[in-house]
């Protein structure tokens, strides 16, 4: 078939982007496809480390973010250290400034196909000066894709009395509804117009692009898959789960940063806990809780008795920096041995597939949430921003392997705040009883699927199949 297929990837500069990305090019690696990842020096030692025995048929290029002149605080090449939405707004348009160089490498290197983040939108009209297809990859599943979509094309709310009063998605299967407070604060103007221009770039992209790529499988969420291709007319791809292409302890356990805990010590403690006696709670990498909601959180993990592993991303130094140490009260100490408290990055592939780990706290981050439907865990949703809202619908409504945890409103990076009564009830119900039995079946069930999906002949193996082809068939 002539020369070997060559695809670029770019990712954008933040750990839940560049994760998956990351997986995407070992996947297309191991089918033979010459692969350029495009990233800055910082976010290259990561990569590095996460490729694993992939180094040889994988290269990194590295990019030049020039902070200052985007007006950025210095040596900052990361979404996840942000703190404010004004400065993550800030970040995104500094991405402009990688586009000559996008522009070179692609003139350089030639490669037959790009795939690039969403917050490239102008990445495929670079690609285009050279006739490089290019795939947009969204980080999203179909559910979401199809749900944004209907609601920017029909604007169901405007049509409601108020920002509390529900709305049904139209033309979504399901009859799901949403209220005005769970969106996207830009679809309804609530921000700056600049934000809304960006958006409606991304829009036009996905409408210009040869197609998409989506870390999902297809009897996941077959309604939504068909909807997005066949009622909204979009060319995608399904080719997940991505974290699925990770298969030893090591791989997993390299998987984005390097992780704030020794695996085997980890892996050790659950070793020693019975099968499905602990829930484990994540936020991801960009929530930011303040001390205030990590106080309620730990006071509802305490009260549910379960045995946890809990994430923080606040470090030490940034509490005592606040002059708040939500875990002054002694509940540290009160749950040593019952508790795990990680701070900082957490091998979490690793930690869901472990036999102890019952239940999953979320944010609905969509890497997240594949990952607890891959491990077969039953999740308390409590999504804090960006789609994550569509998130929570597809696994507490339509896969019924979940339950909210209550969250009303969209607020990025801070969430909105959750009592530790409902902390307690929400783990509770995933851990205990008939319903969490039943939850954690169907999410075995759908963990099975997951990997007969990715086997030979499987739905996404055939989709990432077919997909390679047509790529082929556009170099002859």
């Amino acid at each position: 078939m002539g020369s070997q297929l060559h695809i670029f990837l770019f990712p954008f500069l933040a750990d839940g982007h560049i994760v998956p990305i990351v997986d995407m090019a070992k996947l297309f690696a191991s089918r033979g496809i010459k692969i350029t990842i495009l990233t800055t020096p910082l976010s290259s030692i990561s990569i590095s480390k996460s490729l694993h025995n992939f180094n040889s048929q994988i290269q990194l290029l590295l990019l030049d973010l020039p902070s200052s002149e985007a007006g950025l605080p210095g040596a900052c090449e990361n979404a996840d250290s942000i703190l404010t939405p004004a400065l993550f707004f800030k970040f995104i348009s500094a991405m402009d400034l990688l586009r000559p160089q996008l522009e070179h490498a692609l003139m350089e290197h030639r490669p037959h196909c790009l795939v690039a983040d969403m917050f490239f939108p102008w990445a495929n009209e670079v690609a285009s000066k050279f006739g490089t297809p290019t795939l947009i990859f969204h980080g999203f599943s179909f559910f979401a894709l199809s749900a944004s979509e209907l609601i920017s094309i029909h604007q169901p709310h405007d049509h409601v009395s108020s920002d509390t009063h529900p709305f049904l998605i139209p033309h979504l299967p399901g009859d799901i509804k949403l209220t005005k407070m769970q969106l996207p604060t830009f679809p309804h103007g609530n921000t700056l117009s600049d934000v809304s221009n960006f958006f409606a770039k991304i829009k036009q992209s996905e409408s210009d692009c040869y197609g998409m790529v989506v870390n999902s499988f297809y009897e996941l969420e077959a309604e939504y898959a068909d909807c997005y291709r066949n009622v909204l007319g979009r060319k995608a791809w399904h080719i997940g789960p991505l974290s699925l292409c990770n298969k030893e302890t090591q791989e997993k356990a390299q998987r984005g940063r390097e992780s704030a805990i020794d695996e085997q010590e980890c892996m050790k403690w659950l070793d020693s806990k019975k099968p499905n006696s602990v829930v484990y709670v994540c936020f991801g990498s960009m929530v930011k809780f303040n001390s205030d909601q990590l106080m309620e959180i730990a006071i509802g993990l305490e009260a549910s008795g379960q045995e946890f592993i809990w994430v923080v991303r606040k470090g030490k130094e940034e509490e005592e920096e606040e002059g708040q140490n939500w875990s002054s009260e002694g509940f540290e100490q009160r749950t040593e041995g019952k508790g795990m408290i990680i701070r900082g990055w957490a091998p979490q592939v690793l930690i869901l597939d472990h036999p102890a780990v019952g239940g999953f706290v979320t944010h609905c981050g969509w890497n997240s949430t594949l990952e607890g439907v891959t491990a077969g865990a039953p999740m308390v949703t409590w999504p804090v921003a960006a789609e994550q809202f569509y998130n929570e619908k597809l696994v507490s409504e339509v896969l019924k392997i979940g339950v909210p945890i209550g969250v009303e409103k969209w607020v990025m990076i801070s969430g909105d705040f959750v009592r530790r009564e409902a902390v307690e009830k929400g783990i509770r119900r995933v851990m205990e009883g008939e319903e969490a039995e039943e939850m954690r079946n169907r999410a075995k069930e759908l963990a099975n699927m997951a990997r007969m999906a990715v086997a030979e002949n499987g739905s996404s193996y055939s989709d990432l199949d077919a997909l390679i082809n047509e790529l082929k068939s556009l170099t002859v």
